[in-house]
C-alpha cells in the first residue's frame, strides 16, 4: 500500500473513532445523569429551537418498528432482526470502505467514513446497551447492574437531540390534519444519526462527481 493510501486509512480510522466515542459519550453520560423524559416533563435544556431530551428507540428511524410493517413479528424478534440487519450493513459498509483505498475520492471516502461510524455508534447500543444498564424509567439507570433492562442484542438506541424549528396549527377548514398543532422538525435523534444522514447526504448531492464513469 502506497504512503498516501495509508494515510488516507489512517485518518479514516481516526475521524470514525472520534465520531464513535463522541455518540458513545454524550449518550452515556446521558444515561447515566437523566431519565427518560416523560410526555409533557421539562426538556433537559429548551432553547425553543433546540431541545435536550433522552429517549431511547427501539426501533428505526424515526421511531419505527420493522413490526409496523411486518404485523407477523413480536416486538424482541423484530428488535433482534433489525440489530442483525445492522451488523451485516456495517461488514458490507466497511468491506465498500476498505475497497474504496485503491480509488482516490475524498468525498465518497468521508461519506463512507460517516455512514460507518454512525452505524457503529448505534450497534453499540442495540447490542449491549440492555445488558450493561438498568432501565431509565422514573430513574437514572446504573451501570453494570446485577440485571440489566434487555438481554444481550435487544438493547435500545439513546437519542437526545431536537430541533423543533418551526410550530404552526394547520387552519381548521383542512381535512383531517384541521386545527392540530404541527412541529417542524420534530423528530429524536443522536450524534450517530447525524454522522449517517450527513454521509448519505454527501453520496446523493455530489453522486455525479464520486460516481463519475471512468
Amino acid at each position: 500500500m502506497s504512503k498516501r493510501k495509508k494515510m488516507s486509512l489512517l485518518w479514516s480510522i481516526v475521524i470514525i473513532l472520534i465520531i464513535i466515542v463522541m455518540d458513545q459519550s454524550f449518550k452515556i453520560f446521558i444515561k447515566l445523569n437523566y431519565s427518560i423524559s416523560s410526555f409533557n416533563q421539562p426538556s433537559i435544556i429548551d432553547w425553543g429551537f433546540f431541545k435536550l431530551l433522552f429517549i431511547e428507540n427501539s426501533g428505526m428511524a424515526m421511531g419505527a418498528k420493522l413490526n409496523d410493517f411486518l404485523p407477523f413479528l413480536t416486538n424482541n424478534s423484530a428488535k433482534l432482526l433489525l440489530t442483525f440487519f445492522r451488523l451485516f450493513a456495517i461488514i458490507g459498509i466497511g468491506y465498500w470502505l476498505w475497497n474504496n483505498f485503491k480509488k482516490n475520492s475524498l468525498l465518497f471516502n468521508w461519506a463512507l467514513c460517516l455512514i460507518f461510524a454512525g452505524a457503529h455508534g448505534n450497534i453499540i447500543d442495540s447490542i449491549f446497551y440492555g445488558v450493561v444498564f438498568s432501565h431509565s424509567y422514573g430513574q437514572i439507570a446504573s451501570f453494570l447492574p446485577e440485571q440489566g433492562y434487555a438481554p444481550l442484542f435487544l438493547g435500545n438506541v439513546v437519542d437526545m437531540l431536537q430541533f423543533p424549528l418551526i410550530n404552526w396549527i394547520w387552519p381548521e377548514w383542512i381535512p383531517i390534519i384541521g386545527g392540530n398543532s404541527f412541529t417542524f422538525f420534530k423528530y429524536v435523534f443522536n450524534i450517530a444519526d447525524t454522522a449517517i444522514s450527513t454521509g448519505v447526504g454527501i453520496l446523493i448531492v455530489f453522486n455525479k462527481r464520486i460516481f463519475k464513469p471512468n
